[in-house]
């Protein structure tokens, strides 16, 4: 039988001794931290999580190159708000506005009634200071008063602002909340007045002619304005009001008062119908339609289609 040499007696031995070592290697380095084991995207002087920032390699290069990622992150948390909160243009637009609902009840039988005419101009969207101007006048004979009231033909004017809650959309449709202050200097008359001799029972009549008052007041309102065509749009509001001030003379009370209403009446509604005139249109926000993404195959801008 021939006996194994000592060499081959030392590669067998090596040959068991291997495996041994390559198991306490392996369980070694599965022991050891995980920063041993992977890179991190840590920057040790200050444990703050790099995120790569979005754009093409070569902006990814040169911002990281001049140090401008704190800029870079700004300018993309800007871009998201500006797609979420649009930004409209200081002066948007002005709208002009007449109210029919006061003429049409005067045409179906109301005995009294204005006319009113109102200018808006929209600020960012949002923010629409209001200036509103008429005429009102009544003629009516009370069912429950033995009088003819004849309110003369008056101005009055009224001034606020509405703010508009659906300023992220587009100026064609509002839901606005507002707030206006009331004026106006009027004329009436009183005629046909019975009084009853209380004695004789005799009854006179009697006439207050030429009466002069005026009139303060507030009003808050809601309102919705949709748009019908091109410039063209439609809306209504319904207003809570009361009065601040009221004279009244030494034979008389104001039944009417123009552009307020009944003195009694704290609720009114006006429909009115606007045209509108765009502003700076080319600094508006662009809609979806008109907004463009680039073309992978091309490298060119193509419109986003809805």
């Amino acid at each position: 039988m021939i006996q194994p040499t000592k060499a081959q007696n030392d590669v067998k031995r090596l040959l068991f001794i291997l495996p041994i070592l390559l198991c306490a290697v392996t369980s070694a380095i599965a022991q050891q931290p995980d920063s041993l084991r992977r890179i991190s995207p840590v920057r040790p002087q200050t444990n703050i999580v790099l995120t790569p920032p979005k754009g093409t390699s070569e902006e990814i290069i040169q911002q990281y190159v001049s140090g401008d990622t704190a800029k870079a992150k700004a300018q993309e948390r800007k871009d998201s708000l500006a797609r979420i909160y649009p930004h409209y243009p200081l002066l948007t637009d002005v709208t002009f506005g007449v109210n029919i609902m006061d003429p049409v009840m005067m045409a179906f039988g109301q005995k009294y009634g204005a006319i009113d005419l109102s200018a808006t101009l929209n600020m960012w969207n949002r923010l629409q200071p209001v200036l509103e101007l008429g005429l009102g006048r009544a003629s009516i004979k009370p069912d429950d008063l033995f009088y003819h009231y004849k309110g003369k033909w008056s101005p009055f004017v009224r001034v606020g602002a509405n703010y508009n809650f659906l300023f992220k959309k587009t100026p064609d449709y509002q839901a606005y909340f507002g707030f206006r202050l009331g004026f106006s200097a009027f004329k009436y008359d009183i005629t046909d007045i019975a009084i009853t001799e209380p004695y004789w029972r005799e009854v006179t009549t009697l006439d207050i002619l030429n009466q002069k008052s005026h009139a303060f007041w507030g009003e808050a309102l809601v309102g919705l304005r949709i748009k019908i065509w091109g410039p063209l749009s439609a809306g209504w509001q319904l207003k809570y009001h009361g009065l601040f001030k009221l004279k009244d003379t030494p034979n008389s009370k104001p039944w009417y008062v123009p552009g307020y209403g009944k003195r009694t009446g704290p609720i009114t509604a006006s429909f009115s119908i606007y045209y509108t005139l765009p502003l700076s249109r080319s600094k508006w926000p662009a809609k979806k339609a008109d907004e463009k993404k680039p073309d992978t195959l091309s490298g060119k801008s193509s419109p986003v289609m809805d």
